[in-house]
């Protein structure tokens, strides 16, 4: 899913804590999330964590 479906996904089930990083290692700055698709997150998703978890969607541009 893009990146910023995944963000909308979590806020709507009450996670506000959200990082987002460059899946590549490039360091890019994720700006309009439309264009990157979600790779992985941290924690894996189905893990049972609380509310205020920090969870990390790693994600890369369409097309990479």
């Amino acid at each position: 899913m893009n990146l910023q479906v995944g963000q909308d996904t979590l806020q709507a089930a009450c996670f506000y804590v959200l990082d987002d990083q460059d899946a590549t290692g490039q360091g890019r700055l994720l700006i309009y999330d439309r264009n990157w698709v979600v790779t992985k997150m941290k924690p894996p998703a189905g893990s049972k964590v609380s509310a205020d978890t920090l969870i990390t969607l790693y994600a890369k541009k369409y097309g990479e």
